[in-house]
């Protein structure tokens, strides 16, 4: 019994003597083809084994046989170059650009380079460019790590500039609620006469315990933030005909004791541009620069 390599490449065996006789007489076998004798471990062409000689010799030369080799053909058609994925270049492209796009791009990128990574792993070897795709997904990815933060941070400044002015004007108002408490408190125990233009802040310090509200926090450098009504300076309360719409104090470029009117009011800067002012009632508003002229300056 034999094992032998046939034409097609394949072991096959055990056969016998007269199988492969036969093999040799259709011209699947030739001298050339590999035997082993079963039992032995050494492979020799089928031309050394003496009891095959004349099979050999009858059997017709190998012309069909030789046909074979036309497998070359597609062969040499696969060695063509696949074409690379359109998906995975424009991944490394977009992820690339996302260092200039803040990383709005490589999102993009990051999209294409799986689904063209994807897509050549399904594509059994039609299509190339798994390097371009990983590479397009990590650049992407590094970069979008980098840019949404950097977006983040610059949509959020805005909004954390809002949010810090608006705290200020709170802090403004509280300080100048006080200032109006304070100067109606001392028209209380003055004959309900407010205290004079040029020494009001003086005159109502005892009243709001410390000097902290005569400052507001848009304006840090100023002593006193604030200017009286120089109208209802020295004035009595029971004077005012609208104190619900009589301007009382308000927010000013600042200055100890100030005094003045409405072309006073508009310098004084918050970040939405209004004015706290103080009202002849005890209450207080944000006021538009637009609006002012709409108040009540005359008692």
């Amino acid at each position: 019994m034999y094992r032998i390599v046939g034409s097609d490449g394949a072991e096959h065996g055990p056969v016998s003597a007269q199988q492969a006789s036969d093999w040799i007489a259709e011209g699947r076998l030739n001298r050339a083809s590999r035997v082993q004798v079963e039992g032995g471990a050494q492979w020799q062409s089928l031309g050394e084994l003496a009891e095959f000689a004349a099979a050999l010799a009858a059997a017709k030369p190998p012309t069909a046989p030789s046909t074979p080799a036309a497998p070359a053909v597609p062969a040499a058609t696969g060695a063509t170059p696949a074409p690379t994925s359109g998906l995975a270049i424009a991944s490394l492209v977009l992820g690339i650009l996302g260092l200039i796009t803040c990383g709005i791009t490589a999102l993009a990128g990051l999209v294409l380079g799986i689904v063209g990574l994807t897509k050549i792993s399904r594509s059994q070897g039609r299509l190339s460019g798994s390097g371009l795709a990983i590479a397009g997904i990590c650049v992407s990815g590094v970069f979008l790590l980098w840019g949404v933060p950097a977006v983040s941070v610059g949509m959020l400044l805005p909004a954390l500039a809002g949010a810090k002015g608006r705290a200020q004007e709170v802090l403004c108002m509280s300080s100048l609620k006080q200032l109006n408490l304070g100067l109606l408190m001392y028209a209380g125990d003055n004959n309900d006469v407010f205290p004079p233009a040029d020494r009001w802040c003086d005159a109502i310090k005892m009243y709001v315990a410390s000097e902290k509200p005569f400052q507001c926090p848009a304006q840090p450098e100023q002593r006193s933030s604030f200017a009286l009504n120089a109208k209802v300076a020295g004035k009595k309360t029971t004077s005012i005909k609208e104190p619900g719409r009589t301007v009382l104090a308000f927010g000013c470029a600042g200055g100890w004791n100030r005094t003045g009117g409405q072309e006073l009011a508009s310098s004084h800067k918050h970040v939405r541009r209004v004015v706290p002012v103080g009202f002849a009632d005890g209450h207080v508003e944000l006021v538009p620069p637009d609006r002012l002229a709409s108040l009540r300056w005359e008692p």
